[in-house]
């Protein structure tokens, strides 16, 4: 058998058993968060472009389309303060969209929300405690509201995805963020591994 064909083989019996492996972390984001939940997006994909350092005719250096102005694929996130995280690939964040992830992924009778400014977040206190930090006029943290903690999970995801798998293709996003937050949300359990290996084969 030429050596290509069994490399081949090899590669794909690989990526078979990594997406049960996958399949099988989903299971941790089954229970709803409670308590301070912080929330907020994210876009994730290739990397940004060099822009070229030769300034336009106005004198200024073009610019490098960010965030929710990018065509990145984005994902909401949620995180209890001291808990566990929680993610969801989102196309669209009008606030229809926002409250349908909250209603499914957190406990809102036991909960307080705390987000950015974003005008998507804004009605939520009409069935939510809600609080918000205005990141547009420089407001990171007020006492006990901000986000800090969910951006934390956001640079560990993006850390990742740079240095340990470089490149994720649109279509199996959610089983890679399924993966950091099976990670995140078992770091300190000691049987974090036999607990996988028993969902792997249920």
């Amino acid at each position: 058998m030429p050596k290509t064909t069994i490399t081949k083989k090899r590669i794909y019996t690989l990526w078979s058993m990594m997406l049960r492996i996958r399949k099988a972390m989903k299971g941790s984001q089954a229970e709803l968060l409670n308590g301070i939940v912080e929330m907020d997006e994210t876009y994730i994909g290739g990397k940004p472009k060099k822009r070229n350092n030769d300034k336009g005719d106005d004198g200024n250096l073009p610019t490098i389309k960010r965030g929710r102005g990018t065509k990145k694929e984005c994902v909401v996130g949620m995180i209890e303060r001291g808990g566990k995280v929680k993610t969801v690939i989102q196309k669209r964040l009008k606030f229809i969209d926002l409250r349908g992830i909250v209603n499914n992924n957190v406990d809102v009778l036991n909960s307080i929300l705390m987000t950015d400014d974003f005008k998507g977040y804004r009605p939520m206190k009409g069935f939510i405690p809600h609080h918000t930090v205005n990141h547009s006029r420089k407001q990171y943290v007020n006492g006990v509201i901000h986000t800090n903690t969910i951006e934390s999970f956001w640079a560990i995801v993006k850390r990742g995805m740079m240095g340990q798998f470089h490149w994720v293709s649109k279509k199996y996003l959610e089983k890679y963020m399924d993966e950091f937050c099976w990670r995140f949300n078992n770091k300190e359990n000691p049987a974090m591994f036999s607990n996988l290996i028993n969902n792997c084969v249920l």
